[in-house]
């Protein structure tokens, strides 16, 4: 599946020369950024149609995927508040509630009020929902190392770490006004 998008054709011009071309046209523009970034968008641009192509064969959306992942990791009874899932998955509360009702009209999920009085939610994993994730999971992972195979295992333990450092970064920076505002 390609979208015509043009990061779905091989890389023919590499963020060194994104990175040149601005240099000189520009001259005292900060560039250093660029053969970071750009390769990190189009990573995250084929990791995302790759793992979108493997879940439409297995039969399930990446929202459902997150949603079933959450309640399966969270470990038997396999259950979780709808808050949790909305700060696990990142998403908002209305987000979660319509994922929840497809998964559960699926009949992936159930949910039900707590039994300690607030008015909180549960969502619990079928059965069936139980099966898929099992299913999807497996071939999901399967496929990403592939994707990363060509690294050593010395090189993920590595990259990991490093994205790690820089994904923190990035998220404290990201919340301060930026310098030019």
């Amino acid at each position: 599946m390609t979208d015509n998008y043009p990061l779905d054709s091989p890389n023919t011009y590499p963020a060194a020369e994104i990175a040149h071309a601005w240099q000189r046209e520009r001259p005292g523009t900060p560039t250093d950024s660029i053969e970071i970034v750009t390769p990190l968008w189009r990573l995250a641009k084929l990791f995302a149609d790759d793992r979108r192509r493997v879940l439409a064969d297995a039969g399930i959306d990446p929202a459902t995927l997150d949603l079933l992942s959450v309640l399966r990791r969270a470990g038997a009874p396999y259950e979780v508040s709808t808050r949790e899932l909305a700060r696990r998955t990142l998403v908002t509360a209305g987000a979660i509630s319509q994922r929840v009702a497809r998964a559960e009209d699926a009949g992936l999920v159930t949910r039900r009020g707590a039994d300690d009085g607030t008015r909180a939610v549960l969502v619990t994993l079928t059965p069936d929902g139980h099966d898929l994730i099992e299913r999807t999971v497996d071939q999901v992972l399967t496929r990403e190392s592939e994707l990363v195979a060509s690294l050593s295992p010395d090189a993920r333990t590595q990259l990991a770490g490093q994205l790690q450092e820089l994904l923190d970064q990035v998220a404290r920076v990201a919340r301060q006004p930026s310098s030019d505002s």
